[in-house]
């Protein structure tokens, strides 16, 4: 399974691909689309949205996991930080790419077994999981890289899920 993991932001939108195969992880391309700070929010999300249909139309991901939001003081940044979500998720649709959402704690329970990890925790793991040499850079790709590793190991439980609800409403066992 290919795996698109997307750390949303406007100023830089963190991405990494990565390939599953069963417990096997391995990083195909990783990084940042960045939109300059002086230019127009429009703009902007439309750099974001064409540098996502490329690495989406090259790299052919099935799902593209994407981090909630979750924010508790600066609204503005908020709503800045969800349009460019929303251009991301519509990139993925747009794709036809099953779309994975996963909160911030959910990433850090999936990459390090423990909810509350800090950010150095999480890079760490990212690098040791994925047998890089170093530490992706900036944070936010190595963020996108925890998202996609997160739906990695959630993949097998959520077809199980989605298994089990047909098979109740359809009536079939799973």
């Amino acid at each position: 399974m290919r795996v698109m993991g997307i750390d949303p932001g406007l100023a830089r939108m963190g991405y990494g691909i990565l390939d599953s195969y069963g417990n096997q992880l391995r990083a195909v391309i990783f990084g940042c689309l960045e939109t300059p700070a002086n230019t127009p929010l429009a703009k902007r999300l439309s750099i974001l949205f064409h540098g996502l249909q490329t690495l989406l139309e090259q790299y052919q991901p099935q799902v593209m996991a994407v981090e909630e939001l979750f924010f508790n003081r600066n609204t503005t940044t908020a709503f800045t930080v969800g349009q460019a979500r929303g251009v991301a998720i519509l990139a993925g649709y747009e794709h036809q790419v099953q779309l994975a959402e996963y909160t911030p704690m959910q990433v850090k329970l999936a990459v390090t077994g423990y909810g509350r990890a800090d950010k150095v925790q999480v890079q760490t793991m990212v690098k040791t999981l994925l047998s890089l040499p170093t530490v992706p850079k900036p944070d936010d790709t190595a963020d996108a890289l925890a998202v996609a590793i997160t739906h990695a190991h959630m993949a097998p439980f959520v077809a199980q899920e989605e298994r089990i609800r047909r098979a109740l409403s359809g009536g079939t066992t799973p």
